[in-house]
């Protein structure tokens, strides 16, 4: 097969030593780019210096197409009760540490109204469990820690910043973005650009910001869209932009329209984006949560 075509390997025999996959001989695929295929670690590194130019363009290319998809949602999901978009802004959300589930501010106000009416024990509105204390509380957190939560670790992360604890912070942060919380991944792009807890790395920091944008943070995606500004990539810019805006962020409707003064982006696309992002802000609206607001 011809690396050339750009397409994924599905040549039956190995692109170095030209041996077909029979019997017990297994073909390797290159995991950066699927362009070709291997019979050993040798091979593949014997055919390395042939390959490297095309495994980089069509890797550089995968990783576009994965980090330019419109995410299906934001990252924080829909609340787990009422099954609505959660707001982007972490004021309209509690996080429960019973079991790391958050739930929107128009649910926990509509239960914590229930139980007051009722006289009822104030009880977690997601699994029901009693509402601890403050040293019982941390007691679970810890637990759900223990236990592997990529959630209970990220909210960790935060307790540990707001104590000025930065390295333990980063390590909470660390682990649970390696269990795929993209919360953590924003975070640790944060860190690696400040310097905190760890020195300053651009490389990290731009990975971790990719990996926030493609699992749905809009933060994260509007810091790409900054950065890809400033160097003058500005196509890279809107796009990026675009899909932050489409995901309710208005920082990055704030920075379109300057975009779009300066004739950087089309008008039409500029009208979608307007369209894409009150719709994604009114998804998040319901009337618990305006009650939730009023009572606030």
């Amino acid at each position: 097969m011809s690396e050339a075509n750009g397409t994924v390997a599905t040549s039956s025999c190995c692109d170095s030593c030209g041996i077909a996959q029979v019997d017990d001989i297994k073909l390797m695929r290159c995991t950066a780019c699927y362009l070709v295929r291997y019979c050993s670690d040798e091979c593949q590194k014997n055919h390395a210096s042939q390959h490297e130019e095309a495994c980089k363009e069509r890797a550089a290319k995968l990783r576009d197409e994965l980090l330019f998809k419109q995410p299906e949602s934001s990252y924080l999901g829909d609340c787990p009760i009422c099954c609505l978009p959660m707001p982007l802004d972490k004021q309209k959300s509690f996080m429960m540490v019973c079991c790391s589930k958050v739930i929107c501010n128009g649910c926990h106000h509509a239960n914590m109204i229930r139980e007051i009416e009722g006289k009822l024990e104030r009880k977690c509105p997601f699994c029901r469990t009693p509402i601890p204390g403050t040293d019982e509380a941390d007691e679970m957190m810890m637990k759900r820690v223990e236990a592997n939560d990529p959630v209970a670790m990220h909210r960790e992360g935060l307790n540990q910043y707001d104590k000025g604890d930065y390295t333990g912070a980063f390590e909470y942060f660390k682990k649970a973005a390696e269990l795929g919380n993209v919360a953590a991944h924003y975070q640790l792009s944060n860190f690696y650009y400040d310097g905190r807890g760890v020195e300053k790395d651009k490389q990290k920091e731009r990975h971790h910001l990719e990996e926030a944008a493609i699992g749905g943070h809009p933060y994260a995606r509007f810091n790409l869209g900054c950065e890809e500004a400033e160097s003058g990539s500005i196509e890279r810019a809107v796009k990026h932009l675009i899909i932050a805006a489409t995901q309710g962020d208005d920082d990055s409707i704030q920075s379109l329209l300057e975009i779009f003064k300066d004739g950087l982006v089309s008008k039409d696309d500029l009208a979608s984006a307007l369209r894409a992002h009150q719709s994604a802000v009114d998804a998040t609206k319901s009337p618990q949560r305006d009650a939730a607001g009023e009572y606030d």
